[in-house]
Order: C-alpha cells, then structure tokens, then sequence
C-alpha cells in the first residue's frame, strides 16, 4: 500500500482537482493507497473542500491543524498517519508531477529505500529568489556536508525511513536536511517545475530567511566555531598592535590616533554584536526544545483512518 502525504495551505481552489489527479495517477498504476492531507491553519475554505473529499472518496484522510503551525510541521503529521508501505510526499498545487510517482514507485520495488525528485529547473521564479536559494544550498553543502542543491519535499520514503524520521523527539525540524541525515539506499528522479495552476506561492521572503536560519542551526554548530574563530584573529591583532604601541610609545613616537581608534571600536562592536547574535538563535533553538511543546495541535479531523484491511485496490 503507497500512502501519499499532501501538506495543505489556503488552497481551496487547486486541492480538488489535486487529489483527482493523483488518485486517477494510482488508480492508473493499480496501487492500493492512502491519501493524507493536512491543513496547516488554512484561512480560506480549504478544510471544507476536504471533508467533503473525505465523504467522496475512501481512503482519503484529512486533519486540520488548530493554526498555521508550518509545512515542516504539517510533514511530520501525515507521516505520523502513513500507513503504507512507502510513502510520497508532495505539495498541493500540482507543481511536484504526479505523472512521477510510477518512476518513483519502480525504483523503491527494485529495492531503493529514499527516491528523490530534483528539480532539473525552477520554473519562472526571479533572479533573486534563484540566487538566494543557491546561496542556501551552497551554505547548507559547507556547513552540513550534504548537498541538496535543487532538492524538493517530493520524496518517496520506505517505511523503515518513515520510522526513523518519527522517532526524531526535535520540535524544529527541517525535512529535506532530515531525510539527507537518514541515509538509506537512495536514487534521483528529476522534473521540470511546471506553473502553478492558481494562486500563488505561499513562501514569503521572511518566512524563507526563517526556515533557512532553522536549517543551518539543526545540522551545524559551526558558526558558533566561526565566533571563536574571529574572536582568536582579534586576540592576535590585539596582541600585535598592542607590542607595536608600547614600542612607539617607549621610543617617543607615539601620536595620535582617534579615527583608527574609533574604526577598531566599531569593527570590533559590529563583530560582537554580530557573534552574540549567532550565539542567541543557538540559544533560541534550545529554549524551544527544552519547552517540549507538541509540534502541532490537530483541531479536527474527517475521512476514517486507514488500516491495510479497509483498502481494496481502485
């Protein structure tokens, strides 16, 4: 049975014609399966077009979060509900093909345990949000060791990798760089990024700079070596500039200096403010750890959860 877990928001006018295009997908592929969906606080209709999915078609799950709580979050929650053999992750507005989950579905029978869809290009985005996502990558690449360049959400995962993503206790988590840290026998399946159908995307530039922020804390430390680092250059020019002034000073050469006295104050100021920042996000991310809150909250939940035995091939 192939579960496939559809992270929800605000998508009220795209997620039916979704689901009827996936389920005609598997139905074409003859495959038992189970569909989760989750709203991520959607402010729109989106959870009413869902329940009324779920008194139409069987094996369709849905659950409604009690707010917007992130896509990350919403992930975890249906892969907390997949209850297939493998499952798919994918967005909701039919830019991840399911004309791709066949391909994908060979390659884990033939024994392949994570198979990855990499986007062989971006679609229409701007030269800004080009540039910024691969300068994410290629940060992420330095400081983890893994290189996601133009990776998705849009997995196929075993079961046995499903488990081990749930057995992760962290509240902030960061999907791709998870599945990345798993390890598993893996391959590659690559798509074009086709439009969007309706709307538009839901990613603001903030909300972006924050999941990047999560990503890079979650799989280094290394920016914390990078504030000892820079503290130990200026211990040295300290010790060096200090020498040469004691030597001017005894040979009666010393003069006055305000403008590179006020330049080392302000270089030396921004880099501690600087190293005090990287130094609280670390902090912040273990005070909400330590908080222990539940990474989501279900408000409401329709469809009937889906055990093997209530599945019949379509």
């Amino acid at each position: 049975m192939l579960t496939v877990v559809i992270p929800v928001y605000n998508e009220e006018k795209q997620i039916e014609k979704t689901v009827s295009v996936i389920c005609e997908m598997l139905q074409k592929a003859s495959e038992q399966y189970q569909l989760v969906l989750v709203d991520d606080g959607s402010r729109d209709q989106t959870w009413q077009v869902l329940k009324s999915l779920s008194d139409n078609i069987t094996g369709l799950e849905a659950i409604r979060f009690s707010r917007n709580f992130g896509k990350e979050a919403a992930i975890m929650a249906g892969l907390s509900r997949a209850r297939g053999d493998a499952c798919v992750i994918m967005d909701a507005d039919l830019q991840h093909p399911p004309e791709l989950i066949p391909q994908m579905l060979e390659l884990w029978k033939k024994g392949i345990e994570v198979v990855e869809a990499v986007k062989e290009d971006r679609g229409r985005e701007s030269s800004f949000s080009r540039l910024g996502a691969s300068l994410f990558y290629k940060i992420m690449h330095r400081l983890s060791g893994f290189n996601l360049e133009n990776a998705s959400d849009f997995k196929l995962l075993d079961k046995k990798v499903v488990q081990a993503l749930l057995q992760m206790p962290e509240k902030e988590t960061f999907f791709r760089g998870l599945s990345a840290w798993v390890g598993y026998s893996r391959a590659e399946v690559f798509f074009k990024v086709p439009e969007r159908e309706t709307g538009k995307s839901r990613w603001s530039p903030l909300k972006l700079i924050r999941l990047a922020i999560g990503a890079f804390t979650s799989f280094s430390s290394l920016p914390l070596q990078f504030v000892t680092f820079i503290g130990i250059l200026f211990l040295i020019g300290s010790v060096v500039l200090g020498i040469q002034t004691l030597a001017m000073k005894l040979r009666g050469l010393a003069i006055g200096g305000f403008t590179t006295v006020i330049l080392l104050l302000l270089i030396i100021g921004s880099c501690l403010m600087i190293s005090l920042g990287m130094i609280g996000m670390y902090i912040a991310r273990i005070y909400n750890e330590v908080k222990a809150r539940p990474r989501f909250i279900i408000s409401e939940e329709c469809g009937h959860p889906v055990t093997r035995s209530s599945i019949t091939n379509p």
